[in-house]
């Protein structure tokens, strides 16, 4: 699209979900959630057509597509559908002595237009599911699909045109011409999933329209395996995880930190748990059709940079290494002997590569993970409760979880996000919904005669007796 014509279509419809959020601002929850199930019931009746799309960008496996771009999509409609009118509520407070005579609530308000930009590597879903907590809200969106996945982006957009007017909902698509003109806009929250460079980016924008953020940005998600480790088991969650969508989730394992006496136990029951999902009658794992590609010639060329300059440092070629250009397929690699200085440990890896470290003591893993930029998850492998909570309490990262990765991503009552670098702000269900809303505090004081209005001035011998009391008591 010529960037002129773009620039003028993002003005028209700013301009009209401008307007429009002000409807939006009254509407019900019934609205909204008639809104959220056709939302719903399109993306059930169009499961093949999603699946198809998918395949088409990078080959997704049709049963993965159900499991991590289709059933978050629905689980989200479902959750919200069910629990929206009662976040919607006014929420009372409790009334300090000091109040008496009033009372106060928390309303929730839309914060009104906002702007979704969806990353590529789970195209459908961190597009859609951002927007039904926006429609929860009573918000009006504009979406920014991937350009490096457009058969999900167009239709994302044709599902979005028979869904909605685009007063209300409308998908642009394009790349960095797009996001520029759409950031140029002062939209009151952006909603943001990329990378921690990109993400600055955002923030920089919104700042300057004083919009606000969410931000899903990833970083190197930590796995720990402590010395009462089940390492089969260890063995079997962690690669089912990292090897999903070809290891480009953003919650997906990064890296290891093992025992180091149990490093070469663990990598044998790793290289045997990738075996036995991908390999079938003794075929190599590109025969595999339940093992994707990468997206793209950059990214497949910057996966296979890493892996060279691991294995030309002294890094050891553990399981994997064959790749095919034609279809940008890597192999699940395994690499030891990693050393802090190489590739694979500067910054979010994003494909099916895993260095393994090995460590002493625990608190020497502990040490290495805190000095590095806090991530979007943190795993830890161990069967003390005591072990894993003292992990968890020395370590800071956007979510957690124990002898499992992922799975917190798909909970419903939990919030989803990051810290720092790895994030800001939280989604997915109720936490969704306060992301996109304004939590205004509403005080409702009576006519006339208060408790606050001996304080008033001029101030005496009197007043300042009351006042000390304050202090002293309340």
């Amino acid at each position: 699209m010529d960037i002129e014509l773009m620039k003028s279509q993002v003005n028209e419809v700013f301009d009209l979900q401008k307007a429009h959020a002000f409807k939006m601002r009254t509407s019900s929850a019934e609205e909204r959630i008639q809104l959220i199930r056709s939302l719903h019931d399109w993306v059930l009746s169009h499961r093949q057509d999603i699946k198809d799309a998918m395949f088409a960008d990078y080959r997704k496996p049709f049963t993965e597509t159900d499991i991590t771009e289709i059933y978050p999509v629905l689980s989200e409609a479902k959750h919200t559908i069910k629990n929206l009118k009662n976040w919607m509520k006014n929420k009372r407070v409790p009334t300090p002595v000091t109040f008496l005579g009033t009372t106060a609530s928390i309303q929730y308000e839309p914060k009104g237009r906002s702007l979704i930009i969806a990353p590529w590597n789970y195209p459908f879903n961190l597009a859609i599911c951002p927007l039904v907590s926006a429609l929860s809200a009573g918000c009006t969106v504009m979406i920014k699909p991937s350009e490096m996945t457009p058969h999900t982006s167009a239709l994302i957009k044709t599902m979005i045109e028979e869904l909605f007017d685009k007063k209300l909902v409308c998908v642009i698509e394009g790349g960095l011409e797009a996001s520029q003109a759409l950031l140029a806009k002062p939209f009151d929250h952006i909603f943001f999933t990329g990378s921690p460079a990109v993400g600055k980016i955002v923030m920089r924008s919104a700042s300057e329209h004083l919009g606000s953020v969410t931000l899903e940005l990833g970083g190197k998600s930590p796995v720990i395996i402590e010395k009462d480790a089940d390492l089969k088991d260890a063995a079997k969650k962690i690669a089912s995880t990292k090897f999903i969508n070809c290891g480009q989730t953003c919650v997906a394992p990064d890296f290891i930190l093992v025992p180091k006496s149990m490093r070469d136990e663990f990598v044998k029951n790793l290289n045997e748990a990738i075996d036995s999902l991908y390999v079938v009658d003794g075929l190599g794992i590109e025969k595999s059709a339940d093992y994707g590609r990468i997206v793209n010639e950059r990214h497949f060329n910057r996966l296979n940079q890493m892996v060279e300059d691991a294995i030309t440092n002294g890094a050891t070629l553990a399981k994997g290494g064959k790749n095919i250009p034609a279809e940008n397929f890597i192999e699940p690699t395994i690499l030891t002997m990693v050393k802090e200085s190489m590739l694979v440990m500067e910054d979010e890896i994003f494909g099916p590569i895993l260095p393994i470290l090995d460590y002493e003591d625990i608190d020497e893993a502990l040490d290495f993970v805190n000095k590095m930029p806090k991530p979007l998850a943190l795993y830890a492998f161990s069967k003390s409760d005591k072990k894993l909570g003292y992990i968890f309490k020395k370590t800071s990262s956007g979510g957690a979880v124990s002898n499992d990765c992922v799975l917190h991503f798909i909970h419903p009552e939990l919030p989803f996000g990051g810290v720092n670098n790895s994030g800001i702000g939280k989604s997915h269900g109720h936490f969704g919904f306060l992301e996109f809303s304004n939590q205004k505090g509403v005080l409702k004081q009576r006519v006339g005669f208060t408790a606050v209005t001996p304080l008033f001035p001029p101030y005496n011998k009197a007043k300042e007796m009351i006042i000390d009391g304050l202090l002293k008591w309340f």
